[in-house]
């Protein structure tokens, strides 16, 4: 309930400020939940991913720090949020996303380089993807990188990529990974191209 009152007044924050949320290829969202896998560039890309493939409703990794504040927790619980340790990852990492894709009514938001200036992709994202046997769908933000321009109103754009589907008899040995780690990246790369040949992420 509190999901669904918030996105609307989220929504109406993001119109205020900059009001310009462009969102391409919704039609290749698959039907029932899925899992959301993106490059992390800016700490609101939650938000209009969220947005973007409204009405169905996600989960989302958040760092454990935030939840020690009593309004944060409230509002970060009631959002569908869950905290990780980054530090010292434990089983829930996997178990709470596994377990609520598998009871079909949220999808998940995930970032497989965990970071915005990390290029390195975890296999976290693959593991429950298996486990859950819901598609993962690459989705790419084009935009402002940082506040400043997002007051600017420059165009926010979001662009989703088809399916990728790992097979539960798929073994993720490094190999396999490596595979399905360069299926996304090249599906990431293929959606900006795009949306915008001449985009270029630089970390900020």
């Amino acid at each position: 309930m509190f999901y669904r009152i918030i996105r609307p007044i989220a929504r109406f924050i993001v119109w205020v400020l900059n009001g310009h949320l462009h969102v391409h290829h919704k039609d290749r969202l698959p039907d029932g939940n899925y899992i959301l896998v993106a490059p992390h560039r800016t700490w609101w890309e939650p938000i209009l991913f969220a947005l973007a493939a409204s009405p169905m409703e996600f989960m989302f990794m958040a760092k454990i720090e935030l939840f020690k504040n009593p309004v944060l927790h409230f509002i970060l619980k009631h959002s569908h949020a869950f905290p990780v340790d980054r530090a010292h990852p434990g089983p829930s990492v996997l178990k709470v996303p596994v377990k609520g894709l598998k009871k079909g009514k949220l999808s998940l938001i995930i970032f497989p380089s965990g970071t915005r200036h990390s290029s390195e992709l975890k296999g976290g994202a693959l593991l429950i993807a298996k486990l859950s046997q819901k598609p993962m769908v690459p989705v790419v933000y084009q935009g402002p990188l940082t506040f400043k321009g997002f007051l600017k109103r420059k165009p926010l754009e979001v662009c989703f990529g088809d399916p990728i589907y790992i097979d539960r008899k798929t073994k993720l040995t490094h190999e396999n990974e490596e595979k399905i780690y360069q299926e996304l990246e090249n599906a990431w790369d293929k959606l900006d191209k795009e949306q915008n040949p001449n985009f270029h992420y630089v970390a900020k």
